[in-house]
């Protein structure tokens, strides 16, 4: 039976009043979790039970600030879950279906979801931006005043109502904390490589940061068949993380002849740069190690003002590619369950990437290992 919930609900949620406070998070706790209304869902939304959350940079950013967004701000963006109820016209998911969020709700009609780019929706852009769901409802609240949703998910809560088009449905047998993965760090990671870059068997590969998106991006280019891995990364317990997972040479990001040491590891240079790391030090350093006739792909988001130069006469003369990667170019509906089907037949092992499964609670504490880089995903269980 497909349930239409009429009334609001009462449900707890971490909710960022102020971004920019001081460190440790475990002492100044900008997340506070506490109870909050949640309207029923709309027309086209849809309200789920969340059962597991990952922690992104994406969401320490707003914390820190580097990434302003309008606040109060429920955050979270990558995220599993069960449908519970279903608002008017949504006929192609039942209660009880297993959803994974997509932080990028795409409308279908604009020019870039006509052409197959839903990371660049018109809409979904707009919405994300002044913090409300596709089409500028906002169905938080608390003391009478809205909240917003994060990049029109909102996670960090026991439940949340989301566009019918910021959802996946996945198969019921996938672990909610593995399934969590796939809504960002897998897709924006993986689709980096297969769609963005469009690696090739053979293809000579680095990455160069390795959190979540990086380590998957790294298991994508596995996957895809590329000769020869390079991890970089300023973490060792990362580097030799890489190396498990199929890095053939890891090197120390700080060491004075990384770029010396890659290029001549690579006879020149790799065919494909990852930027994962969201600075323009990584994104130096990928492009520097990047071969003549090679592309630069970046997917790490910096600080709004930062700023990238290269050398004009290179891109010409070296034919030289730069490319920018959102959502890893996916198409959420037809990529995500095409590498839950690569994961359930071992060619990428995700489930690698869970560092710790943390209780909402410590949702501020986990936050400081994401700052201090001593992790990889950690996710919340609901």
């Amino acid at each position: 039976m497909n349930e239409r919930r009429s009334a609001a609900m009462r449900v707890h949620a971490a909710v960022l009043q102020r971004s920019g406070g001081p460190r440790p998070y475990a002492q100044s706790r900008p997340l506070e979790i506490t109870a909050v209304m949640l309207d029923p869902p709309g027309p086209g939304e849809v309200l789920i039970a969340i059962r597991a959350a990952g922690l992104c940079h994406s969401d320490l950013s707003v914390i820190d600030g580097v990434r302003p967004r309008p606040l109060p701000m429920v955050l979270g963006h990558e995220a599993a879950g069960v449908v519970t109820a279903l608002g008017d016209g949504v006929t192609d998911l039942a209660v009880g279906d297993h959803v994974v969020t997509a932080f990028v709700p795409s409308c279908g009609t604009c020019e870039p979801c006509l052409k197959s780019r839903p990371a660049l929706c018109e809409p979904g852009a707009a919405s994300n931006t002044q913090g409300s769901l596709l089409g500028g409802t906002r169905r938080l609240s608390a003391c009478g005043r809205p909240l917003h949703h994060h990049l029109g998910v909102s996670a960090f809560a026991t439940h949340a109502v989301v566009s019918r088009h910021s959802l996946i449905r996945v198969d019921r047998g996938l672990p909610f904390d593995q399934a969590a993965l796939f809504g960002c760090a897998v897709m924006t990671g993986v689709g980096a490589v297969v769609n963005t870059a469009q690696v090739f068997p053979g293809a000579r590969v680095a990455v160069i940061g390795l959190g979540g998106v990086g380590l998957a991006a790294l298991l994508g280019a596995r996957a895809c068949g590329a000769d020869a891995l390079v991890a970089v990364d300023l973490a060792d317990a990362k580097l030799a993380l890489a190396q498990e997972l199929g890095a053939g040479l890891c090197v120390n990001a700080a060491a004075a002849d990384a770029v010396e040491r890659i290029r001549a590891a690579t006879h020149g240079g790799v065919d494909f740069a990852f930027e994962m790391a969201g600075s323009t030090q990584a994104m130096d350093l990928a492009y520097r190690i990047t071969r003549r006739g090679g592309t630069t792909v970046t997917a790490g988001l910096p600080p709004p003002q930062a700023q990238f130069s290269v050398p004009h006469v290179g891109l010409v003369a070296e034919e030289r590619t730069v490319k920018g990667s959102y959502l890893g170019s996916c198409v959420p509906q037809r990529d995500i369950p095409r590498y839950i089907e690569w994961f359930k037949a071992g060619r990428l092992p995700v489930d690698r990437l869970v560092s710790a499964h943390i209780a909402f609670e410590r949702i501020n504490e986990a936050f400081d290992a994401l700052a201090d880089a001593t992790t990889v995903r950690q996710v919340i269980l609901m």
